[in-house]
């Protein structure tokens, strides 16, 4: 027994499922994600860290503070970024006749998300934020 009253028998199974490479820089007016040596070390944070149910973790994308001639941007003058790659997936949401619905977006899915609200989480030093699934306004489709 859980203690949320599910029964072992019917208890739900999870699979975490981890991004695996990230994107450079990009010309949209914000940096997305940068791939480091360290970016092994947290993927392997991230193997640790599953998300349950409809959660879904997401890494923000990060405002660009120079611009390409190395002049620094004021904070004021930024681009708001409301975007974020998806990192990790939970299960899916349990319907009341217990099947497991799915979530919307996968990993490597680039999504929109509130300007505030989810829990930040960190992990190896790098910030991370959860949502549920339907928290999300909008999935970019792949070019």
């Amino acid at each position: 027994m859980f203690g949320c009253g599910i029964s072992s028998a019917h208890a739900p199974r999870y699979h975490l499922h981890v991004l695996a490479s990230v994107n450079s820089a990009d010309d949209a007016g914000y940096r997305r994600f940068s791939a480091d040596q360290s970016y092994f070390k947290m993927a392997a944070s991230l193997r640790r860290f599953v998300p349950l149910f409809d959660r879904i973790l997401v890494q923000r994308a990060e405002a660009i503070t120079k611009t390409k001639g190395g002049l620094l941007i004021p904070e004021k003058s930024q681009i708001k970024v409301n975007t974020a790659k998806v990192v990790a997936v939970g299960a899916g949401l349990r319907s009341e006749s217990g099947e497991v619905i799915p979530p919307v977006v996968a990993v490597g899915d680039e999504v929109m998300i509130p300007e505030f609200g989810g829990t930040k989480v960190e992990l190896e030093g790098k910030e991370f934020f959860l949502y549920r699934d339907s928290d999300f306004l909008a999935k970019f489709a792949p070019e």
